[in-house]
């Protein structure tokens, strides 16, 4: 019998990787690595009802590991962000404090 491919297997490694390359941004990186770990998961529940009939499960394996690195940076970065505009005193204060900086650095600069 001739083995089928997984579904999802490309896509959750793609997601995987934009969610690496987006964590620092917080948001964008944790939606698209979270799709991913998703994506991932579900290809290897239906993995493991039928094993003998797929034939890619390492690249499942390898998305779901990529997606599940992202995933955690993301959302560290998140954390960090609620922390410094936490700190900084709302998003309001946060916003002036960034416009004081910016306003610095161009006249440092120009």
């Amino acid at each position: 019998m001739e083995q089928k491919k997984l579904p999802n297997g490309v896509l959750s490694i793609v997601l995987g990787i934009f969610g690496f390359i987006c964590c620092c941004t917080g948001i964008f990186g944790t939606i698209s690595s979270g799709i991913g770990f998703f994506l991932a998961t579900k290809s290897e529940k239906l993995y493991k009802e039928n094993p003998d009939e797929y034939d890619n499960y390492s690249q499942i394996k390898t998305g779901k590991i990529i997606s599940l690195i992202a995933l955690i940076l993301s959302v560290l970065m998140v954390v960090r962000w609620i922390y410094i505009i936490y700190n900084a005193g709302g998003f309001g204060e946060f916003i002036e404090e960034f416009k004081s900086a910016y306003q610095e650095a161009m006249e440092q600069y120009n």
